[in-house]
Parts: C-alpha cells; structure tokens; sequence
C-alpha cells in the first residue's frame, strides 16, 4: 500500500501573498530617502533552500526612536513614518527599503538597540514567524540590549545581527535546523 499524500486541508500556501498586497510594498521610504538603506536576505527551510514563496513583513521605529502610533507611550510622534514593509521572496531574496531605526525605550527604563521587527509567513506555517533584525554595526547598544543579552550564547544573537553590505544590510532568515533564527513566542 503506498503512503496517502496531504490533503489541502494539511497544508498552508503555497500562495500566502494572496490577500497580503500592501500598497508601498517593500517601500518604507521612498527611493533616494537620505539615509535609506536595503534590508536583504534569504528565508531558507530547514534543508537550507531558499522558500521562494515567503512573506516577509517589517516594522519600526523612525530614526528618532518614535512611532506615529497612539500605542507608543510616549504618544504618537507627528512624523508619518509608518515604519511598515512587506516583501516577497519570488527571485529567491526579501528586500526592505527603509531608514535605520532609532533606540526605543524598554520597559526598564533604558534603552533598546536598534532593531526593525520582522514576521514571516510560509508554506506549512499555521502562524507567523516573529523575529528581530538588529544591526552588527551597533556593538555598544546591542552589548546592552535586553532582548540580545537574554539569548543563550552568541550562536542564537548572531542569528538576529544583520551585517553591513554594499546597499545597507544582509539577514537571512532560517526556519529550522542548527542554524534556526531565533524566533519570540508570542
């Protein structure tokens, strides 16, 4: 007898874009923005190939630290940044246009290294992904970050710490395996 295959009813996607287009798209800021950089990397399945069906979807701060949002505690900044991307994996790479976000106060009364927050959706996902992107090029603030310090031994931060490129920064994102991305249970 030979195994019986999944029914669609087992499985999620593989067209998880279908109903998540944003208008901007992977455009936080506009082209030619001052200070804009590309947030870029892979999703790759636990075999390490890359899904090409992924969303990935970020959201941050502005470079002051601020979000114009009622829910910031310190209310909402005026800025219009709304701090919002999606992009798709088609050609086998997310990419982000955006600006590199300020420190957001945590909830000890210091500071959070920067970072952008990051959700992934993918085939066989029945929820999103949660994640960080911080910057490699901000030793002093990430030494000092909660979140960061919180992880277990450098293996699990280096999987959050996105490295400078020519255009701005590299993360690639790992769904399973010994080189998992750290993901938040929320």
């Amino acid at each position: 007898m030979s195994p019986l295959p999944l029914t669609p009813s087992q499985t999620v996607g593989p067209y998880l874009s279908i109903g998540l287009r944003w208008e901007d798209g992977p455009y936080v800021v506009a082209p030619g923005t001052p200070g804009a950089v590309w947030l870029r990397g892979r999703v790759l399945d636990g075999n390490g190939d890359v899904v090409p069906d992924a969303l990935v979807e970020t959201w941050q701060a502005d470079p002051a630290g601020r979000f114009d949002h009622p829910d910031d505690p310190r209310g909402a900044s005026g800025s219009g940044f709304c701090g919002f991307g999606r992009s798709e994996t088609l050609d086998g790479e997310y990419a982000v246009l955006t600006v590199k976000p300020g420190q957001v106060p945590d909830a000890a009364g210091g500071l959070q290294a920067p970072h952008v927050d990051v959700s992934v959706f993918a085939r066989g996902l029945l929820d999103r992904l949660v994640t960080r992107l911080y910057f490699a090029d901000e030793p002093e603030a990430n030494a000092r970050d909660q979140v960061l310090a919180g992880l277990p031994d450098d293996a699990a931060r280096n999987t959050l710490l996105a490295q400078p490129c020519g255009d701005g920064y590299r993360l690639d994102i790992v769904l399973q395996g010994s080189d998992e991305s750290v993901f938040f249970a929320l």
